[in-house]
């Protein structure tokens, strides 16, 4: 009776495994992905993310979806990511705060930047700009360095704690010698919807979704935060060039997924970027929106690459002076 049972229990067990056989063998994509952005909709982590969840549908044939999770200087959505299951079907438009400033700027994280997350492919890298509401009385980088200093805790938005556009307005501070106040928002384009409305007067943003704002008015810039100028707006000056010698900010876009997911899977996703980075049209119109494409990297070398960025940041951060619990 025992031995009886026990070949029962046993080929119970079987039963019991036949499902996640079947699952495990099942082809990839066979339901919808979901695209997380860990940013509002309308910014350039929103853009990229959708940029690339049409080239999954296209060249997958599955269905992805871009839900958009900010907050937390895009904790909430990371640890949504690195919580989820690794099975393709949750991804995440990782940024350089998700993936290296954090780890410098917060003693707790919910998530770790290079434990949790399964690197599949770069993506873009961001330059910035400095814009400053028009109705400012100045034209050039030392006008309105002269007028932050006439002007003690002048306040400028970001697109919230510890993002690039925080840490370029401290470097910003350090370097000028001025006195600002930060105002962090939930994303770079309702802060600089506020720099056109007057209700802040300036801010560091990331000059994809400025440059239509710049081109028609709304707001002035007075210098890029790259070394070099940016092929898309070649008129304007480097914050460099304005007299902050060494000045030089650039964030970077990828793609990654919840530890421990499949070899095979991380080939395939990491093949459609890649596609999509090396598609001429595609990196046309990424450098005229003011985005430089990264193609050609790998898995592998995205993992090391953000291993050294936590480096560079951290490096940026205590040089920023900017401290967050």
């Amino acid at each position: 009776m025992t031995r009886r049972r026990a070949i029962a229990g046993l080929g119970g067990g079987l039963v019991l495994l036949k499902p996640a056989l079947a699952l495990a063998q099942t082809a990839y994509p066979s339901r919808t992905i979901k695209m997380i952005v860990p940013y509002p909709a309308g910014g350039t982590t929103d853009f990229l993310g959708r940029l690339v969840a049409d080239q999954l549908q296209t060249g997958l044939g599955a269905t992805v979806v871009v839900e958009n999770k900010p907050g937390a200087a895009t904790s909430t959505g990371a640890e949504l990511v690195a919580r989820a299951e690794p099975d393709g079907y949750t991804l995440l438009m990782a940024t350089s705060t998700t993936l290296a400033i954090n780890k410098t700027l917060y003693k707790k994280l919910p998530y770790d930047p290079v434990k949790d997350f399964t690197p599949i492919a770069l993506v873009a890298a961001v330059p910035f700009a400095l814009i400053i509401n028009p109705q400012i009385p100045a034209k050039t980088l030392s006008e309105f360095i002269a007028y932050a200093k006439s002007k003690p805790g002048l306040a400028y938005g970001s697109a919230g704690n510890g993002s690039p556009q925080h840490l370029g307005a401290e470097m910003l501070k350090t370097a000028a010698g001025i006195d600002i106040r930060h105002v962090p928002y939930r994303g770079s384009v309702p802060a600089m919807l506020d720099v056109i409305a007057g209700h802040i007067p300036f801010m560091v943003v990331d000059l994809q979704p400025a440059l239509p704002q710049i081109r028609e008015g709304k707001v002035t810039v007075l210098g890029v935060t790259t070394a070099k100028r940016v092929a898309a707006a070649p008129d304007i000056p480097t914050l460099a060039e304005g007299g902050l010698a060494g000045f030089d900010l650039v964030a970077w876009q990828g793609v990654v997924a919840p530890a421990g997911l499949p070899r095979p899977i991380v080939d395939q996703l990491a093949a459609q970027i890649g596609k999509l980075v090396a598609d001429p049209a595609t990196r046309d119109r990424l450098t005229t929106i003011a985005l430089e494409p990264l193609p050609g990297s790998t898995p592998d070398s995205f993992a090391a690459y953000v291993k050294t960025e936590v480096d560079r940041w951290a490096a940026v951060v205590k040089k920023a002076g900017v401290e967050l619990d």
